[in-house]
């Protein structure tokens, strides 16, 4: 027995000892050394990017390039989070999503704000931009100008981006003249001056995500839709379609858009180079966009799954009479002054 008392003694003695003695309270006592590369971590800036589109697209690659230019020129500082195909949000709530602060960045379709702000219907009029010169002067120019301005600090309105003209595919017959679109069932992005398009031109529409039109003409609830070249190829469009008209009917660009108050809580430096490296990634998409639409085009033709079809001149002509009504239609929305502005570009460019 004492034995076994003498042993807890001695056990017990010891701890003591190595409590008060073994260690170093006074250093135990001070704040751990913080490590450099955590607060660099912790410093470190992050963009979350959200996108519907496929990264082998024109806005996809441009997110991409974008994205590679600020972490590098930051030198990480501020690291641009890129989730393209919808990942994170599809294009119905993506623009909320911004507003709320849950993404700080998107570059959704220029139609998809129309029902928010009507004076963006002015890009969707039908064959308003007889070249890409004329797209970009839109884009830069007064049009432009006033379009981010009409934004009211909701959210911040950085760039347009450039993707291509639309093209028409169905899958019941070609559709070369007006009278074609009978009885026909399109999807189309939420705005009111296409919808009016289809509309003059005998079609029924649904407004569909964009991520969705897939399965909707797998299942047959549609039978036709209109897109760029770039998303009728990466989305694999074509496989559902019988036919296509090239008929640069219309124009699909994108606009770059950021949250107001994550913006604003950027340091000026920050901002800076966020602007060079959009200005920069503008430049290049704007250069690199028609490239990648014909190279689409060729993969389609490649594929020899449609029956394509180039809108005569003739049949481009009877196509506008018959459009005439969406602009007489939308010029007491969209207001005189980019009315002008746009019949002003159709003069110098037709």
């Amino acid at each position: 027995m004492k034995t076994i008392v003498a042993i807890s003694l001695f056990i017990f003695t010891g701890m003591f000892t190595a409590l008060f003695f073994g260690f170093d309270l006074s250093e135990a006592s001070q704040s751990i050394e913080y490590d450099d590369e955590q607060e660099g971590l912790q410093d470190e800036v992050v963009i979350k990017f959200s996108h519907v589109v496929a990264e082998n697209t024109p806005k996809g690659r441009a997110a991409r390039r974008f994205a590679s230019l600020v972490q590098e020129r930051t030198e990480g500082a501020i690291k641009v989070e890129v989730y393209s195909n919808g990942a994170l949000y599809d294009d119905q709530n993506e623009y909320t999503a911004l507003k709320d602060g849950h993404i700080q960045m998107i570059a959704p379709a220029t139609s998809k704000l129309t029902e928010r702000f009507p004076k963006w219907q002015v890009l969707d009029l039908p064959f308003a931009f007889p070249t890409h010169e004329a797209v970009r002067e839109a884009y830069q120019g007064t049009i432009g100008t006033q379009l981010l301005n009409s934004l009211n600090n909701e959210v911040k309105g950085m760039t347009f981006w450039y993707n291509g003209y639309k093209q028409i595919t169905s899958s019941e017959k070609q559709l070369n003249v007006p009278s074609d679109f009978k009885r026909t069932h399109f999807r189309i992005m939420p705005s009111p001056v296409i919808d009016s398009q289809f509309h003059s031109l005998g079609a029924s529409t649904s407004k569909l995500p964009f991520n969705k039109t897939y399965h909707n003409l797998e299942v047959d609830f549609i039978n036709g839709q209109e897109n760029t070249l770039s998303n009728i190829f990466s989305k694999k469009l074509f496989q559902e379609q019988e036919y296509m008209t090239l008929s640069n009917h219309g124009y699909l660009g994108y606009v770059v858009l950021m949250n107001d108050e994550f913006w604003e809580q950027l340091s000026k430096e920050h901002q800076m180079v966020i602007n060079q490296a959009l200005q920069e990634t503008t430049d290049w998409i704007r250069r690199h966009s028609i490239e990648m639409n014909d190279a689409h085009l060729r993969q389609i033709k490649r594929s020899d799954s449609l029956e394509i079809h180039y809108l005569t001149k003739e049949q481009k002509k009877l196509w506008k009479q018959s459009l005439n009504p969406v602009y007489k239609e939308a010029e007491p929305i969209i207001g005189r002054s980019l009315m002008e502005e746009i019949y002003r570009l159709q003069e110098k460019y037709e």
